[in-house]
């Protein structure tokens, strides 16, 4: 059974439809790049299936379980809408960072609140032993992002690389089936690139489900599992690396391809 279905997704801004009828399926372990010129649809994607924008039309099934119905959407609660959130994580191309908190505190926030948030509906107070859980779980991550010695560092005082290593890190905290990134290295000098993408590369190698917007090709090519192409909103292409990447079918992806 597929981790995460997509079904007839639409999303309209006023009068301007962005995304036309999105359908793919995407199995556990899986990595998805998502590839297309800017204003295609792909951001828009992401943003819809993290419920940070709602859907027009169509349906998010996970599990097998559907979370998002556009016909009954509006009959969500904001906790069941907090719960569906927690299904994907999303990697910024800005990272995101709160400026204000260090490393560690970036990425026990949304745990601890998470958890504080579950105590007051269970009507108790929030168990200190859950607070220093989550403080080994942030360190635990920091070590596989390869960041320990950053740990009590402000994100003004790393690197561009090192800033999306530790939005990497605290995306994973949550724990998400589905590992989200918008062009994750766009921000980045070239000469940083390579460390974000080697944690990917890595997280691939431990089954980690990622749906990744990208413009590194070459990076596509060689993570990827499955690749869509797309173009003014609608699916134009998807298959495997080498059915897309070395035998295009439409005008459009060779096009893209050639701009490269």
């Amino acid at each position: 059974m597929a981790i995460l279905e997509v079904k007839g997704l639409t999303k309209n801004f006023g009068s301007t439809q962005v995304l036309k009828g999105i359908d793919f399926e995407l199995e556990k372990g899986e990595v998805l790049s998502l590839l297309g010129s800017s204003g295609g649809g792909k951001t828009t994607l992401l943003r819809c299936l993290n419920f940070l924008e709602t859907p027009t039309d169509g349906q998010i099934v996970v599990n097998g379980q559907v979370i998002f119905d556009a016909a009954t959407s509006s009959q969500q609660t904001d906790a069941q809408l907090r719960e569906n959130r927690l299904h994907f994580g999303l990697v910024f191309q800005s990272f995101n960072l709160f400026p204000q908190y260090t490393v560690l505190r970036n990425i026990t926030l949304a745990m601890d609140l998470m958890a504080k948030d579950k105590a007051k509906r269970a009507g108790r107070k929030p168990d200190k032993a859950v607070a220093a859980q989550n403080e080994e779980t942030a360190k635990a991550l920091l070590e596989k992002v390869g960041l320990t010695a950053k740990m009590n560092h402000y994100p003004c005082e790393l690197s561009g690389g090192q800033c999306q290593r530790v939005a990497i890190a605290r995306a994973l905290a949550m724990q998400p089936d589905i590992l989200c990134f918008d062009e994750p290295t766009s921000a980045l000098d070239p000469e940083l690139t390579g460390e974000v993408l080697k944690v990917i590369r890595e997280l691939k190698d431990h089954d980690t489900t990622m749906i990744i917007v990208t413009h590194e090709m070459e990076f596509a090519r060689n993570v990827s599992d499955k690749v869509i192409f797309i173009a003014d909103g609608v699916i134009a292409e998807q298959g495997s690396p080498q059915q897309l990447f070395e035998n295009p079918q439409s005008s459009q992806l060779k096009s893209f391809l050639a701009s490269f």
